[in-house]
């Protein structure tokens, strides 16, 4: 699932995120993203005594992957059964659900078709259901060609899997009522707090100085947990870890459905995975506010918050470039990346793609749509890092910082699962 950039909780995130900056906290976690909201609020829940404070650079919440998604509740059915994704997502969609129901916080069960349309992926989609089946995914059903169409009317395909518990949610506003009940609980959120470094403070009760840019200041903690996202490489750096796994920003763009054509798609309609390739493939994807995203594709971003062609950093993008892992991923993948640039540039292409299982789909009928950027963590071999990495800070601050290096999708519907085991780490590294 890529990245993908809109704002319209703006003023939502500003009104419900109350800035409060104390001194001295007991636990600092750097990121205001859906996985640092969702740590700080468990940590909070089960250490109340503590003083808790998550910091942002931004001026609001989500500002980046975790608010400007495709707004997915993944069931958990793509990943190795047992493996610790599998576990994570399965957990997590049952208890994003269990906590908007408490918190009367809207969503939408719209479910899901994974589509074959060719005969070779028949044996995939077999497979790819009898893997949902270990993980524990409630309520999957093969569905024959002829019964698409009562699940999806304007659908084609050969064979698919319906998965009812797949749904819809805006992630960003969750990430503001995670923070919002971190808050209620009593936790601090800074905003417009850039890090800018780490040094060793003088008290030794507090003895991590956390400095950002002149005008904010530095506050002190007795422990760190870093989800910095797009730039978790960077600040793991400042506390003396490698820097590998590297960030490497890959931006998606999507097309929009027009609205009188929006009848064409009720539920998210997803491709079978292509073991060749790296990143999914396009999809059809309802969004809360009655849009249809359809995409994306995958090309390099030319700058880590970087949202369209003409968005570049000169820095990020020769470090991406000169990335060994980088060279590596782009023999291995040439054609793939090179297919990828041309949908992105001639829609038609696209357009062609989303007709495999939409055939009444017309090129007239979408318009450009929202780009965004994922934080792909990649090895010096050009290995795309598909698990959690885990990080510790060295030296003086040893034992006190933890880096959460990578949390790969589906990190938002996983985010509570993911929160907990993060603070189980925490506990076992900081002793508290």
């Amino acid at each position: 699932m890529l990245i993908t950039r809109n704002h319209p909780r703006l003023a939502f995130q500003r009104a419900k995120s109350v800035f409060e900056k104390k001194k001295n906290y007991d636990v600092v976690v750097v990121g205001g993203g859906i996985v640092g909201c969702a740590t700080a609020r468990q940590l909070q829940l089960d250490r109340p005594e503590l003083r808790v404070a998550v910091i942002e650079k931004e001026d609001h919440l989500a500002p980046h992957q975790s608010g400007n998604n495709s707004g997915v509740i993944h069931a958990g059915i793509y990943y190795t059964p047992g493996s610790l994704k599998a576990k994570l997502c399965v957990e997590g969609m049952k208890m994003a659900y269990d906590f908007f129901d408490q918190r009367k916080f809207p969503y939408k069960k719209t479910g899901k078709l994974i589509v074959a349309v060719e005969p070779v992926e028949l044996d995939r989609l077999e497979n790819l259901y009898k893997r949902g089946l270990q993980n524990g995914v409630p309520d999957l059903k093969l569905v024959k060609a002829e019964e698409i169409k009562e699940y999806e009317p304007h659908c084609k395909g050969l064979k698919a899997i319906w998965s009812p518990h797949t749904g819809i949610v805006d992630w960003g506003a969750v990430t503001a009522e995670y923070a919002k009940d971190f808050q209620e609980k009593g936790g601090s959120v800074l905003l417009s707090f850039p890090l800018v470094s780490f040094d060793e403070n003088n008290d030794p009760n507090f003895p991590i100085r956390l400095n950002s840019n002149a005008s904010k200041g530095s506050i002190t903690s007795r422990y760190v947990i870093t989800c910095a996202g797009l730039h978790s490489d960077r600040v793991a750096q400042l506390s003396g870890c490698s820097s590998d796994p590297k960030i490497i920003p890959f931006r998606g763009e999507y097309l929009l459905l027009k609205p009188e054509k929006r009848h064409l798609v009720k539920t998210n309609i997803y491709p079978v995975p292509d073991p060749r390739f790296p990143f999914l493939g396009v999809h059809f994807t309802p969004r809360m506010n009655g849009d249809v995203w359809l995409g994306p594709n995958a090309v390099l971003a030319y700058k880590r918050e970087g949202y369209s062609y003409l968005s570049i950093s000169p820095g990020d993008l020769i470090e991406s470039l000169s990335y060994s892992g980088m060279h590596k991923l782009v023999q291995k993948y040439f054609n793939y990346g090179m297919k990828e640039l041309y949908r992105g540039i001639y829609i038609r292409a696209q357009v062609k793609q989303l007709q495999r299982f939409v055939p009444e789909l017309k090129f007239s009928d979408v318009t450009r749509g929202p780009a965004g950027v994922r934080a792909q963590a990649m090895d010096s071999s050009g290995n795309l890092v598909d698990d959690f990495v885990f990080d510790e800070a060295k030296g003086q601050f040893d034992g006190r910082i933890l880096h959460v290096r990578n949390a790969p999708s589906p990190g938002a519907t996983s985010s509570l699962a993911i929160a907990k085991m993060i603070v189980n780490k925490a506990n076992e590294l900081f002793h508290i």
